[in-house]
């Protein structure tokens, strides 16, 4: 057979069954097995190759399986750069296959053709150019287990047309072995041991889950050491969900825009485990100064992040399900459970008085009032993917989640145009799910191209577009450090997505009054295919608490108000 057929059959055979593609000369042959296989892989035609990224990496965090994105040489490789290092920063699995020109022709300025190995390097796990067609099938099984095994991530696979119309001649493995990648995936019982002596010593100790705890499905395990040894629990951004955010000692977001009971916790711990968590400057803010009480655990299956950027205690290199296992098991042997502490009672208490009184019936409508009557409607299984800005930040901060992988977004990378062609994704991954894409007007129009994708392959998603007709998180930045100098952040009234959306054969529905937010909302989910809100909310509105860049944890300033009318 033809290398491009192993190519299908192969992915085939590992569990795919949707790629996000846009075709091109140099990926012909590779496209053309698709109608080969109808029935058994579908490529989903996206209006744009970045689109084609973000929805792999949707589907990736949606699913924690890989994410199939395709694109030509030259423009159309390089377009899907992006989305490739926001799954690089996120450390999301997606497997991008870019068309490259002849072996004849490397290195000839041929038409369409860019240096995709050099250019990859730095945002990938691995990069892989197949040169000859019995080295397909290898190569990609290689792929799949570097994307997704130990701290996963993006591999690009860049395929000359000499590995796809080349014939394979050799049997084809069934499985492949990476000599030099071998994860380690339990943590060293003695450093876990003097992990589970300091939680117990601790008289103040704060768990922050990342990303990681959410990669390694250890909701169980976050949540048993949550309740059974009395330990207030903060997230970051990417660990959004791996507990209950009802839980009176599940604190919130830590960081710049996160939640004061969160940071306060983080500053007067005497101990600080981080869990699947690379401790970024986001949430640190003065590594100098940080946790400058506490002492450190640090647990990750990525043995580079420890010490990387805070001073460690405790390192423990695994991954975060089995490592928090093996530490419940030992704190278990010291102590069945813990007792409620003055600690945990003062955090509980900090954590009521960050409840804000969300429901405003303020004109124009404020973006807190939005998501409260969002929160009234959405299901524990509903997904919500968002864009980048300051819509971004209000949902991390004002939407609950009960679940992991039900809220998705870029965080590391805080890529704009990333929340409609990932919702995008999400929704292929978990079509029986209900996915919302919360987003800015800014951040909506860079991939707005996909509302096309989404009319023509009858996928809905549910867009709800914060619109203050401003670049919003810049001009915060501007009001509170450049005293109102507004440099190239104001957009205006001028997109009508309620017209774009009729455009590209969708529906849509304006919101101008708080009173009409919940019956759109509804009206958006009855409906049988995507339709847009175009909300018009309040054009200078803040996203409060906010830590000043490089500062101090204690230096954030801000908040809300909550149900009792104090300004916390």
């Amino acid at each position: 057979m033809k290398g491009s057929e192993a190519i299908v059959k192969t992915l085939i055979g590992s569990g795919v069954h949707t790629t996000f593609g846009f075709p091109g000369g140099a990926v012909i042959p590779l496209f053309d097995e698709f109608l080969r296989f109808e029935g058994k892989i579908k490529n989903i035609l996206v209006r744009h190759e970045q689109g084609a990224a973000h929805a792999a990496d949707g589907y990736a965090r949606a699913s924690g399986k890989p994410g199939i994105c395709i694109a030509t040489s030259g423009p159309g490789a390089t377009n899907l750069v992006t989305g490739i290092m926001t799954a690089y920063m996120d450390s999301s699995p997606i497997i991008a296959f870019g068309g490259q020109v002849s072996m004849s022709l490397i290195g000839n300025d041929a038409f369409q053709e860019a240096d995709m190995m050099g250019i990859t390097l730095p945002i990938t796990k691995h990069s892989f150019q197949i040169k000859k067609a019995n080295d397909v099938v290898p190569t990609i099984l290689k792929a799949f287990r570097i994307s997704a095994e130990g701290r996963p991530g993006p591999v690009y696979i860049d395929l000359p047309k000499d590995c796809q119309v080349g014939e394979v001649t050799k049997e084809a493995p069934k499985k492949v072995d990476i000599p030099s990648f071998k994860p380690v995936y339990r943590g060293n019982i003695n450093q876990i041991k003097k992990a589970a002596d300091m939680i117990l010593a601790a008289e103040r100790p704060v768990v922050i889950a990342g990303g990681g705890t959410i990669i390694a499905n250890a909701a169980k395990e976050v949540t048993v050491l949550m309740d059974t040894f009395m330990i207030p629990t903060a997230t970051t951004i990417m660990g959004k969900g791996i507990i209950p955010e009802d839980h009176p000692l599940a604190i919130g977001q830590v960081g710049m825009h996160g939640r004061k009971a969160a940071n306060y916790a983080v500053i007067n711990a005497d101990l600080v485990m981080a869990v699947g968590c690379r401790f970024s400057d986001r949430i640190t803010g003065n590594t100098s100064s940080y946790a400058e009480k506490a002492k450190v655990i640090h647990i990750d299956i990525d043995a580079a992040e420890i010490g990387k950027n805070i001073e460690v205690d405790v390192p423990i290199v695994g991954d975060s399900k089995s490592v928090l296992s093996d530490l419940i098991v030992v704190m278990n042997e010291k102590l069945k459970k813990k007792t409620e502490t003055e600690w945990s009672k003062r955090m509980k208490e900090l954590n009521q008085l960050c409840r804000c009184n969300m429901d405003s019936k303020k004109e124009p409508i404020e973006p807190k009032k939005l998501l409260f009557e969002l929160n009234r409607i959405l299901k524990t299984d509903d997904i919500v993917v968002t864009g980048v800005g300051q819509h971004q930040m209000f949902a991390t901060h004002f939407i609950d989640r009960m679940k992991p992988r039900t809220f998705i977004t870029s965080g590391g990378a805080g890529t704009m145009g990333f929340g409609l062609p990932a919702a995008m994704g999400a929704k292929v991954a978990v079509p029986d799910t209900n996915v919302f894409d919360i987003d800015g007007d800014g951040s909506f129009l860079m991939n707005i191209q996909e509302l096309a994708t989404l009319k023509e392959e009858n996928i809905k998603v549910i867009p709800v577009v914060f619109n203050n007709s401003y670049l919003g998180m810049v001009r915060q930045w501007l009001e509170i450090y450049y005293s109102k100098r507004y440099s190239q952040v104001k957009l205006g009234r001028h997109s009508d997505f309620v017209k774009i959306a009729e455009a590209f054969g969708l529906g849509g529905i304006r919101v101008e009054k708080p009173a009409k937010i919940q019956d759109a909302l509804k009206e958006s989910i009855r409906s049988k295919e995507t339709m847009v809100l175009d909300v018009y909310v309040e054009p200078e509105s803040n996203i409060l608490p906010m830590l000043p860049p490089g500062g101090h944890l204690k230096e954030a300033f801000g908040g809300c108000m909550n149900a009792k009318g104090v300004f916390f």
